[in-house]
C-alpha cells in the first residue's frame, strides 16, 4: 500500500524541543488520519537539528465512502432548532426520517483523496503546532521554533501539493549545512530519503546519532587508555545538535583537577555540551574532555580541540575563581543573607525556613536514631550554599558545594554528608538516604515543603505540581519505609505548626516565638516605641486546635518578632493568620501521602484497595501501614482470607440494613443453650480469638493477627449456613445481631473490610 513521507526543513531546532516534537508529530498525525478514517499500518517520526520527519506506511490511496445517522431533535420541536439541525447536516427538510419520535438525518459522504486529506493536515500541523517557543520571521504570518524553509510532502511517490504561508510543498531537501554538497536534492520515498541524506553527511534516526557517538567516544578514548564518563541526558543533547556527530578527545589543564570534580564536570557539560572522561586505573578524572563536533574535520580534529581547551580553561579559570571566593566566607557567616531572599511570599525567607528545618531536624532527630546536635547543624547551615557563587552559576550543585565547604571548614563529615544529600531522593531513580543525621535533615525538608504549601493552600491540582510537592511526598515514604522509621504523620505536621515562625499577610508577617512560654507574638510599628504583645501558648493551642486566632494590628505597622519588645494594649483594626488550621492540614497531608503510597505499592504489586482499608482506621504510621497491607494481601490471597472476607461484607450488608430501621443492639452476644450449635460455635470462637488479635496487634505482628482472624472463617461459614439471623422470636435476632456486629467490629480492628473489593 501506499507510502506517506513528510519532512517540515528549518533552521536549528533547539535540542530540547526535539524529543517532545516527534512525539507531538506523530501524535497529531495519528488523530488528523483517524479522524478521517484512516489508520496506517505503521507511523514513525524523526527529530533532528534542523528537521522534523514522519513517514507512514499502509495508507490507502483514498478514504471510503462514510454513512453516517445524525441524531436531531425531536418532532413537533420548534421550527428553530429543527432549522439549525438542517443547516449543520447540510440537507434538505424533506430528508428528515422519524424514529422513535426524533428526526434523524441520514448523511452520505463521498470518500476523498488520501492526497487532498494529507494536504489538508499537513496544513494544520504546521499551523498549530505545539512548540514551547515559537516565532515569525519575513513578512509571513506563520509561527514555528525557527523560520521554516521547505516542506517535503510524497504519497505514493508523487508530491502532495498545498502551499503554507508561501512555502510550496515539494520533494526537494538538503543535506548537510558544511559537509553536503550544499545542492538541493530530489527524492522518492522513504528509503531514497534516508539513504540520500546519509550520502550528505545526515543521520535521520537520533538513536544513530546517539549510537555513532557513543562508538566514536569509546575508540578515541580507548587509543588513549582513558573511560568515558557516561552521561544519558547530555548524550541525549548532543545527538539533537549534531546531523553527522563526530567525537573529538582534548586537552585541559591538568591544575584544575585540584577542583571538586562535580564542579569540573558540571561545568563542561553546562557550558560546553562535553564529555568528561577519567582514569580507569585510579578511577579520577583525568585531564581531558571530549565534545562532539558536527563536522569530520580534515587535520582529524585537532584544531577543534585546541579552540574547545581554550574555551574551557577560561570556564574552569571562572569556577576556580568561586571556588576560591566562595571558601573565604564561612557557611555560618552566610546564614544571614537567606533573610533577604525570599521563599515564597506566603511562607516568609529563606532565612525563616531554616528555623523551622533547625526545629523539625531536632524533633525527627530521636525518632532516626541521630545525634541531635549534628542533626540541628546539619539543618541550620543546609541553604548557606545557596548565596555562594558556585551555587549561583551552577544551581545543580546545591547541597553538594554546601558539603565540600562544610569539609573545608573541618566539621564533622557526617554534617556534610547531610548537607549534601539531604535533598536526596530528587527522583524515582535516586537513593533514599541511609544514615541517621541525613535522615533527620532530609525529612525535615521535605515535610517543610509539603505542609508548608498544604497550609497556603498551595496543593497541587492535576498534572500541575510547581512546588514538586509529590517528589517530596515520595521521598517522606521511601526515606520511612526503608528505614522502617515510626514516625506519624500527624505528629510530624503538628511538629511543623510548632516550629512555625512567620504568618503572612500580604506584604507583611506576623512571627511566633514557637515553643517558649514567655516569647509572644510582637508586632512592633515603625516608630519602635509602639508595640504590643500576644502570647505564644496562647496562640499555639488556638492554632492546633484549629480555630481562629485574630490579632489587631494597626495599618501603619511593620510587624517583626521582637522578644525585648515591651507589652501594649493593641490598637483597633484585625489581622488574622493566613495558615489554615492544624486539623484541616494535617489530614490532608496524611490523604496526599496515602494516595502516593498507593503508587508506591501499586508499582510493587499490591492493590490500592488494601491502602485505603488500612488508612480507614485512622492510622498514620506509614511503616505499620506497609506492614499491615502486606499481611492482608497474604491473607487474603488464601482460601479461609477470601471466604472470611465473603462473610464479613455478608455480615455487614445485613448489619446496615438492620442499622437503617434503627440502632443496633449493644453489648456481646451470650450464649443461649436453646440455639444453634453454629451460633454457640461463633461465640466461642470470638472468645478465643478476639485476645489473640489483640495481643497480636499490641506486638503488631499483623501476621498473627491474620492467622489469628482466619479461626473465624469455618464458625462464620457455618454460621451463615445454619442460622436464620432475621429470627421471628426478637431476643433470639438481637443476640445475633450482636455476634454479627462482634465479627464485623473484631475484623475491622485490623482493617476496614469495607473498603475491599471482591
Amino acid at each position: 500500500m501506499p507510502q506517506l513521507l513528510i519532512e517540515l526543513f528549518s533552521e536549528e531546532i533547539p535540542a530540547r524541543m526535539q524529543a517532545q516534537a516527534a512525539r507531538d508529530f506523530e501524535r497529531m498525525a495519528r488523530e488528523h488520519l483517524a479522524a478521517e478514517g484512516l489508520l496506517p499500518e505503521g507511523l514513525k517520526t524523526f527529530a533532528g537539528p534542523r528537521r522534523l520527519t514522519l513517514v507512514a506506511e499502509g495508507l490507502p490511496a483514498a478514504q471510503g465512502d462514510r454513512h453516517e445517522d445524525l441524531k436531531g431533535p425531536r418532532v413537533g420541536s420548534p421550527d428553530q432548532a429543527i432549522e439549525g439541525f438542517l443547516r449543520k447536516a447540510g440537507i434538505a427538510r424533506d430528508k428528515l426520517v422519524e424514529k422513535d419520535g426524533l428526526w434523524f438525518a441520514h448523511i452520505h459522504r463521498a470518500g476523498r483523496s488520501t492526497s487532498e486529506i494529507v494536504a489538508e493536515m499537513v496544513d494544520k500541523i504546521v499551523r498549530n503546532f505545539p512548540w514551547p517557543k515559537s516565532m515569525t520571521w519575513g513578512r509571513g504570518t506563520l509561527r514555528w521554533v525557527r523560520p521554516l524553509k521547505r516542506i517535503v510532502c510524497l504519497f505514493d511517490g508523487e508530491v502532495v501539493a498545498f502551499t503554507v504561508d508561501g512555502i510550496v510543498s515539494g520533494d526537494v531537501t538538503e543535506g548537510h549545512r558544511f559537509m553536503g554538497s550544499g545542492k538541493p536534492f530530489k527524492v522518492k520515498d522513504f528509503d531514497s530519503y534516508r539513504d540520500k541524506l546519509a550520502g550528505h553527511f545526515v543521520i535521520l534516526d537520533p538513536e544513530e546519532r546517539k549510537d555513532k557517538i557513543m562508538d566514536g567516544a569509546r575508540t578515541v578514548c580507548f587509543a588513549r587508555n582513558l573511560e568515558l564518563v557516561e552521561d544519558d541526558g547530555l548524550l541525549a543533547e548532543v545527538a539533537g545538535l549534531a546531523e553527522w556527530p563526530t567525537p573529538i578527545l582534548g586537552d585541559m589543564d591538568p591544575a584544575f583537577l585540584d577542583l571538586p570534580p562535580e564542579v569540573i564536570r558540571t561545568s563542561m557539560r553546562t557550558h560546553q555540551k562535553y564529555f568528561a572522561v577519567r582514569d580507569p586505573r585510579s578511577g579520577k578524572l583525568a585531564p581531558h574532555f571530549l565534545t562532539v563536533a558536527n563536522i569530520e574535520a580534515a587535520d582529524g580534529g585537532k584544531e577543534i580541540a585546541r579552540g574547545n581547551g581554550k574555551v574551557l580553561s577560561a570556564r574552569l579559570n571562572d569556577a576556580r575563581f568561586f571556588w576560591d571566593e566562595d571558601r573565604k566566607v564561612r557557611l555560618e557567616e552566610r546564614l544571614p543573607k537567606l533573610n533577604g531572599v525570599t521563599f515564597h511570599a506566603r511562607l516568609g525567607t529563606l532565612g525563616e525556613r531554616v528555623e523551622r528545618l533547625e526545629m523539625l531536624a531536632r524533633d525527627i532527630a530521636p525518632r532516626v536514631g541521630a545525634d541531635v546536635a549534628k542533626a540541628v547543624l546539619a539543618a541550620r547551615l543546609s541553604k548557606a550554599d545557596l548565596t555562594t557563587a558556585m551555587v549561583g552559576e551552577f544551581p545543580e550543585l546545591q547541597g553538594l558545594m554546601g558539603a565540600y565547604y562544610a569539609r573545608e571548614e573541618k566539621l564533622s563529615p557526617i554534617v556534610a554528608d547531610a548537607i549534601r544529600d539531604h535533598y536526596r531522593p530528587i527522583g524515582a531513580t535516586d537513593e533514599a538516604p541511609d544514615t541517621s543525621v541525613t535522615m533527620a535533615v532530609a525529612l525535615a525538608e521535605k515535610l517543610d515543603t509539603l505542609t508548608a504549601f498544604f497550609a497556603i493552600d498551595e496543593k497541587p491540582t492535576g498534572s500541575r505540581d510547581p512546588y514538586a510537592l509529590r517528589r517530596a511526598a515520595l521521598g517522606v515514604i521511601r526515606i520511612l519505609l526503608q528505614s522502617e522509621v515510626r514516625a506519624p504523620i500527624r505528629q510530624l505536621v503538628a511538629d511543623w505548626y510548632h516550629a512555625l515562625k512567620c504568618f503572612v499577610d500580604p506584604g507583611r508577617a506576623l512571627y511566633v516565638s514557637s515553643r517558649r512560654t514567655t516569647g509572644y507574638l510582637g508586632a512592633l510599628a515603625r516608630s519602635p516605641s509602639r508595640v504590643f504583645e500576644v502570647y505564644v501558648d496562647e496562640f499555639e493551642d488556638a492554632l492546633l486546635e484549629g480555630k481562629p486566632y485574630v490579632v489587631a494590628v494597626p495599618e501603619d505597622f511593620d510587624i517583626r518578632f521582637d522578644r525585648s519588645a515591651p507589652a501594649g494594649d493593641p490598637p483597633e483594626g484585625q489581622v488574622a493568620y493566613e495558615f489554615r488550621p492544624y486539623p484541616v492540614v494535617a489530614d490532608e497531608v496524611l490523604e496526599f501521602l496515602a494516595d502516593r503510597l498507593k503508587v508506591v505499592l501499586r508499582d510493587q504489586g499490591k492493590r490500592h484497595d488494601l491502602v485505603d482499608a488500612v488508612f480507614a482506621l485512622g492510622d498514620d504510621d506509614l511503616v505499620r501501614i506497609v506492614a499491615k497491607v502486606q499481611a492482608l494481601d497474604s491473607f487474603l490471597s488464601t482460601q479461609d482470607g477470601a471466604n472470611l472476607l465473603a462473610g464479613y461484607k455478608r455480615a455487614g450488608n445485613i448489619l446496615r440494613a438492620e442499622e437503617k430501621k434503627g440502632p443496633l443492639p449493644a453489648g456481646p452476644a451470650v450464649p443461649v443453650a436453646t440455639a444453634p450449635a453454629e451460633e454457640g460455635a461463633l461465640i466461642k470462637a470470638l472468645d478465643q480469638v478476639e485476645p489473640q488479635v489483640a495481643r497480636a496487634l499490641h506486638d503488631e505482628d499483623f501476621s498473627a493477627a491474620m492467622r489469628a482472624l482466619s479461626g473465624l472463617r469455618g464458625p462464620v461459614d457455618a454460621f451463615f449456613e445454619g442460622v436464620l439471623v432475621n429470627s421471628e422470636v426478637a431476643a433470639e435476632r438481637e443476640n445475633r445481631l450482636r455476634l454479627l456486629a462482634q465479627v464485623r467490629d473484631l475484623m475491622g480492628r485490623v482493617a476496614d473490610f469495607s473498603q475491599i473489593n471482591g
